[in-house]
């Protein structure tokens, strides 16, 4: 018989029981590490043993990114709810109610601007916990918004890429804002200002064959996967065996599909330092490659 259930009371029992947090500790994917919670956060999401790379909170992300974490929120547009009246498990407009819920945002895209290093810059980032960071209508029309915005401003825009590719529940609707994103792309050239994008983990499907392969840069993060098609269908299509890291930010960086592989501890000044550079706002010294591989860039 256990006393504390059984013979005390329930006002006792309330006091004695102790809650413990679910996410008090995080088991590192890559070595089986545990590590605290707090310390996780504290390191910008990155293991501190093995240095693997979580994926992180878009709000984390912009707190890390902007001066004194301070920046100011652009709205996105609104867009129609389900145009295909789509269903499968679920009709489309209870997922969406459901991940707007759980994420408290209105799609996978945010907006903001503000200072990276005193530089005026305008930032997207998608995220991934919104129905996997998919391109519909509204996050189209946030990353077509976040370009217009940073044309209006004169500012380098740069946009985190999280997604598993086109939103299927849209579907010819998702599908167009291939072509919408790469044709504002071509505004933002045409006004000369930077485009720099940072491909986090995971970055496939339609995003990959659109706008995050049109900057200016691009940059990733240690280990995340990028491309179209995932590995297994290629191989089942080809027939043949990938190469080991096919598809992962280091192998992509050695065969010249990305310019860099920046540890996310040294994402911010190196974005500075590119921002500054391109801008021609101020001479930029030295701009990490890789963690173990240094680049030098002189301004002309």
């Amino acid at each position: 018989m256990n006393w504390i259930t059984e013979a005390l009371p329930p006002k006792i029992r309330s006091f004695l029981k102790r809650e413990t947090p679910e996410n008090l500790w995080v088991k590192c994917p890559e070595s089986g590490q545990l590590v605290f919670h707090k310390d996780i956060e504290s390191n910008l999401f990155v293991v501190p043993g093995s240095g693997f790379h979580m994926r992180m909170p878009a709000q984390a992300r912009l707190e890390s990114l902007f001066d004194d974490g301070k920046w100011e929120e652009l709205a996105t547009p609104d867009v129609p709810l389900d145009p295909l009246k789509f269903r499968d498990v679920k009709r489309y407009t209870e997922r969406l109610k459901e991940y707007r819920a759980k994420t408290e945002r209105p799609d996978c895209v945010r907006l903001a601007c503000g200072k990276l290093e005193t530089l005026d810059v305008t930032v997207a980032v998608q995220d991934f916990d919104f129905i996997g960071g998919s391109l519909g209508m509204a996050a189209g029309e946030a990353i077509i918004g976040g370009m217009e915005a940073a044309v209006a401003r004169r500012t380098p825009f740069i946009i985190f890429t999280a997604s598993g590719g086109a939103r299927m529940q849209e579907g010819m609707f998702s599908l167009m804002q291939m072509p919408r994103t790469t044709v504002t792309v071509r505004r933002l050239r045409a006004a000369r200002l930077p485009y720099i994008v940072v491909l986090t983990n995971p970055t496939t499907g339609g995003v990959t064959a659109s706008y995050a392969m049109l900057g200016d840069i691009h940059i990733a993060e240690p280990g995340a996967v990028i491309g179209f098609a995932g590995a297994r269908v290629i191989e089942q299509t080809i027939r043949e065996k990938l190469p080991e890291g096919f598809q992962r930010a280091e192998y992509l960086r050695a065969h010249g599909m990305v310019d860099m592989v920046v540890p996310r501890t040294q994402m911010r000044e190196t974005l500075a330092r590119l921002c500054s550079l391109l801008t021609n706002t101020r001479k930029a010294p030295v701009v990490a490659a890789s963690a173990t591989e240094d680049i030098s860039i002189e301004n002309a």
